[in-house]
């Protein structure tokens, strides 16, 4: 054993090693300092974007590509000062790349569903949409994913692929919005009669544009009920408001015309005589 040793140069060991414990730690330092510089120009471009276009979901997704790259361009750095060769690096890298893309097919996935959101923008942040069957406010468009908030305040988080593969309902992407109401009246009421009541009120009525002009017209002979169509149009921003309102004030017309809005109703006829009772 102490021949074994004897015959080890310690001094070329001590040089590699020093020459070794140089280049890690040069390694190091080039990855920390390259992450921070990653991070400070990703929020600077981040910055930039959501200055320049207004829109924060843009500039968030922009912002974390922007350091995902630059990220990976300091590893690939920091390994090439520990003396991996570039060619076997990217060779390394892309065998990788290949193991981990048939592994992470969905995350692959979402990731161009993800820049596909983004070219198209088919909302953007803030907009309610309705997207797979569900509603609510876009909060945020990451890499992979897509929040939404409903309107009782819950957070859905939905995969890019699915938002990009479903029918994207964006409700705040125009600045007016129609109102589509269907009001009944009983039948023994004169149509034409409560068609007129209804245009007053609508007429009178804030929040209703009067362009494009509201629409009034015979829907349908119902069951129970003579229905009358009612289509007047809104700025988006107070849709709901102005429905409800609508829908408040045309009652209270037609109730004090005396014009009935009838609950549905079904007459039965008897046919032939009831058979009699053992009592009888």
């Amino acid at each position: 054993m102490n021949e074994l040793l004897n015959q080890i140069d310690w001094t070329a060991v001590s040089q590699q090693a020093m020459t070794w414990s140089g280049k890690l730690l040069l390694a190091l330092l080039l990855f920390w300092v390259g992450k921070w510089l990653a991070r400070r120009i990703s929020k600077l471009v981040g910055g930039l974007v959501e200055r320049t276009s207004k829109d924060s979901m843009l500039a968030g997704f922009v912002r974390n590509l922007v350091f995902g790259l630059g990220v990976a361009i300091v590893v690939v750095a920091a390994l090439d000062q520990l003396g991996v060769p570039n060619a076997s690096l990217l060779t390394a890298l892309g065998a990788a790349g290949l193991a981990i893309g048939l592994s992470l097919q969905g995350s692959l996935s979402n990731l161009a569903s993800g820049v596909l959101l983004i070219l198209f923008r088919p909302f953007r942040s803030g907009d309610f949409v309705e997207v797979g069957g569900v509603s609510g406010s876009v909060d945020n468009l990451s890499l992979l994913f897509t929040v939404l908030i409903t309107g009782d305040n819950r957070q859905v988080t939905m995969p890019n692929s699915q938002v990009m593969s479903s029918p994207i309902i964006n409700f705040s992407a125009r600045d007016q919005r129609r109102i589509d109401l269907v009001i009944g009246i009983g039948y023994q009421h004169q149509a034409e009669q409560a068609i007129d009541i209804i245009r007053d009120v609508v007429a009178s009525t804030e929040g209703v544009l009067q362009d494009p002009e509201p629409v009034y017209m015979l829907m349908n002979l119902g069951e129970s009920s003579v229905d009358i169509a009612v289509r007047p149009w809104s700025k988006t921003s107070v849709y709901w408001p102005t429905r409800s309102r609508l829908l408040i004030r045309i009652k209270a017309a037609l109730d004090e015309a005396g014009i009935e809005i009838p609950f549905p109703q079904r007459s039965v006829h008897w046919v032939g005589k009831p058979a009699a009772s053992a009592a009888d």
